[in-house]
């Protein structure tokens, strides 16, 4: 009987950690000024190269409905993520720019972090993911 309680109590606290260990998080972006096309939306780590679209951690494209694209990404660890939104409005696949590399696409970032001449860095758009957590960003 001491040993049922003993593995029923390692039990316990085994799956209590591994329920822990893992976050959701969900991103709701809006701004968008029509339904057209689709939202990009990347998770980043620290360790990645923030904002570069080939170094994500995680990505998701998707439909757009009343202006509002929504993601959401299971089973994470839990750390600090910033996120990147782009309105993929003509579906290339890529966020067009013009001849001076500035963005012709709305976009946005986590905590609405903006630069004036460039993209905010990791520490200005990261979020504290440790459960469920569920932001939003406005693109434009």
């Amino acid at each position: 009987m001491k040993q049922f309680f003993t593995l029923f109590f390692f039990g316990l606290i085994s799956s209590s950690f591994s329920i822990e260990s893992n976050a959701s998080f969900t991103i709701h972006a809006n701004g968008f000024d029509s339904n057209e096309g689709k939202a990009h939306i990347a998770i980043y780590r620290s360790t990645d190269k923030f904002p570069s679209p080939k170094s994500q951690y995680k990505g998701q494209i998707v439909l757009i409905n009343n202006k509002i694209a929504t993601a959401t990404f299971h089973d994470l660890p839990k750390a600090n993520y910033a996120v990147a939104v782009f309105h993929d409005k003509n579906k290339n696949g890529s966020m067009d720019k013009n001849m001076f590399g500035v963005p012709t696409e709305k976009y946005g970032f986590s905590n609405n972090a903006r630069e004036t001449f460039s993209a905010p860095s990791f520490e200005s758009a990261s979020v504290k993911v440790d459960r469920q957590k569920t932001i939003w960003i406005y693109v434009k």
